[in-house]
């Protein structure tokens, strides 16, 4: 196993911590958007992964296979992301449909992400965007999951 992975792996884990301890033993108590908006806005953040296509962010030689879907999927993330808090914030009717289709988007963006990386060995190229996959994901990936659990406990305005 390599140490990005143990990064990934570690860090969702403290998220995941963090998740259960502030977060699930009163998600019940909250309507969806009090949950959703937090996490609408940090996912908004996303286009940090262009950073990917940025020389002097990553070292020559990052696998353009792995970049060009992160960094694309990831903007496009945080568009969708960008477009559901409006909708979110004043209970729109678009609202939920807004926030599953940003959720299964970033969802699978994700698991593509890490995937790539994986499969075309990007880590030791990561250079200072290496922060993103150790620190960043794992806090993408509890939220999304967070975000799963309130689109599907159907606690929604009319």
């Amino acid at each position: 196993m390599n140490i990005l992975t143990i990064n990934l792996v570690l860090s969702t884990f403290v998220f995941w911590i963090a998740a259960k301890l502030y977060v699930l033993p009163n998600l019940q108590d909250y309507e969806a958007r009090t949950i959703l908006l937090p996490i609408l806005l940090l996912h908004s953040l996303r286009h940090l992964g262009l950073m990917f296509l940025t020389s002097g962010a990553t070292y020559p030689g990052i696998p353009p296979q792995f970049t060009q879907p992160a960094a694309y999927g990831d903007l496009v993330t945080a568009v969708l992301a960008m477009i559901a808090i409006p909708a979110v914030a004043t209970q729109a009717r678009s609202a939920k449909l807004l926030v599953w289709l940003f959720n299964v988007v970033g969802s699978l963006d994700l698991i593509d992400a890490i995937t790539l990386a994986t499969v075309y060995g990007a880590a030791p190229f990561m250079g200072p965007a290496y922060w993103i996959p150790a620190f960043w994901v794992p806090a993408l990936l509890v939220t999304h999951y967070l975000a799963f659990l309130v689109l599907l406990r159907g606690r929604w305005p009319a």
